[in-house]
């Protein structure tokens, strides 16, 4: 995958993630998780999008930011289905989609630190 792939499917994980915690019921649990979710799924495309205009050094630094905020989305996305707040099928499909985008840029981060 490439670097403009990569940055469109950040971005498209970033709108999922939206239109996803929109439809969440407006309860203390739900804006409260809701935001949570909100800020680590669109901080990774932010990020991402920020690492691609930087030094090498900002760019290993950026994606380490990607990556924690990835996994991030992978643990509320846990919450929202454990706590039964939402537990569809694209509760499953955000959270296979988060830990693949924690694969690809844990890898990435690591090339990119061998590479300086």
């Amino acid at each position: 995958m490439d670097a403009n792939e990569l940055k469109a499917q950040t971005k498209r994980f970033a709108l999922r993630i939206i239109k996803f915690v929109g439809g969440f019921p407006k309860t203390k649990v739900g804006d409260i998780i809701g935001g949570q979710l909100l800020r680590a799924g669109t901080s990774v495309a932010a990020n991402y999008r920020s690492a691609k205009a930087r030094s090498r050094r900002d760019f290993v630094s950026k994606t380490t930011i990607v990556e924690e905020e990835a996994d991030e989305s992978q643990f509320w996305l846990e919450m929202v289905m454990e706590s039964g707040l939402n537990s569809s099928e694209s509760a499953l499909d955000l959270h296979r989609e988060a830990r693949e985008l924690t694969a690809i840029f844990t890898a990435s981060g690591k090339t990119a630190k061998l590479n300086r």
